[in-house]
């Protein structure tokens, strides 16, 4: 049995076949889903999806490259909602920049501020996080400390292989492992896992994108977690079985709603 703890099934990718993407994950151990908020306009679909699963539930948040429509009143009334259950995702991300230095200085300043208030927002509402971090370690770490995001705690969604996040594991943060850990050139992050404590460990896929190998090339789907299971198997010389229950435990644990339905 696997949770798959960050799945954009609202994205148009599956609009012609998103019933058939849930059943054949449900078919293969794939018992929850989340769908993380990342674009304020695609919350309705996340929405209708979980009211129509009792295994989908979703997150409100916007992503870092969607800063510019954040607004903070139209996020607070999707996360009254019983199956919303995170905010985020939500994060730095300093891999498009512009070019222009006095343009990048304020992306960058709007990226924080857009976060810090998620955070914030986060804590008012004892909802847990999803962490967006991409070539932004430092400031991210930095920020989740000095505003004691540890009082609501998180998942680094993704998680970047960067050992300098490790500590946040301490701060009631979580390790999103998805199809990257498949990939060939996923060194890092191969050394890396053996350093999260196996307490923090949790499954993704971040379908429909980064689909794990021997599926590179086609669209992700939560089903595929199964091979993100494998492979932590395989690099933690544990078994299939115990990857699947530590993981799932993990994840009712940072995500309470889970443990309604499993």
């Amino acid at each position: 049995m696997i949770i798959d703890s960050h799945c954009h099934l609202d994205n148009i990718q599956y609009q012609d076949d998103i019933d058939e993407v849930i059943n054949r994950a449900l078919e293969n151990g794939v018992k929850g889903f989340l769908i993380p908020g990342a674009d304020i306009k695609d919350l309705p679909k996340a929405l209708e999806l979980a009211e129509k699963y009792k295994e989908v539930f979703f997150s409100a948040g916007v992503h870092p490259y969607d800063i510019d429509t954040y607004d903070r009143k139209t996020l607070e009334e999707y996360l009254t909602h019983p199956k919303c259950i995170a905010v985020g995702e939500c994060g730095l991300d300093y891999y498009r920049l512009p070019e222009d230095e006095e343009e990048k200085k304020e992306n960058i300043r709007v990226q924080k501020e857009v976060f810090i208030d998620q955070v914030e927002l986060a804590k008012k509402l004892k909802k847990p996080l999803i962490i967006h971090i991409r070539e932004a370690s430092n400031d991210s770490r930095m920020i989740l400390e000095e505003y004691k995001a540890k009082e609501v705690g998180g998942v680094l969604h993704c998680y970047n292989a960067s050992e300098h996040l490790l500590p946040l594991a301490k701060h009631n943060f979580y390790f999103g492992i998805g199809g990257v850990l498949t990939f060939k050139n996923a060194r890092k992050l191969v050394e890396v896992l053996p350093k999260i404590p196996l307490e923090k460990l949790i499954l993704e896929t971040d379908c429909p994108y980064l689909t794990p190998h021997p599926h590179r090339g086609k669209r992700n789907e939560p089903y595929y977690t199964v091979f993100v299971a494998q492979k932590v198997a395989e690099l933690l010389e544990m078994p299939l079985v115990e990857v699947e229950r530590l993981t799932v435990n993990n994840t009712k644990e940072l995500f309470k709603q889970f443990s309604t339905i499993i």
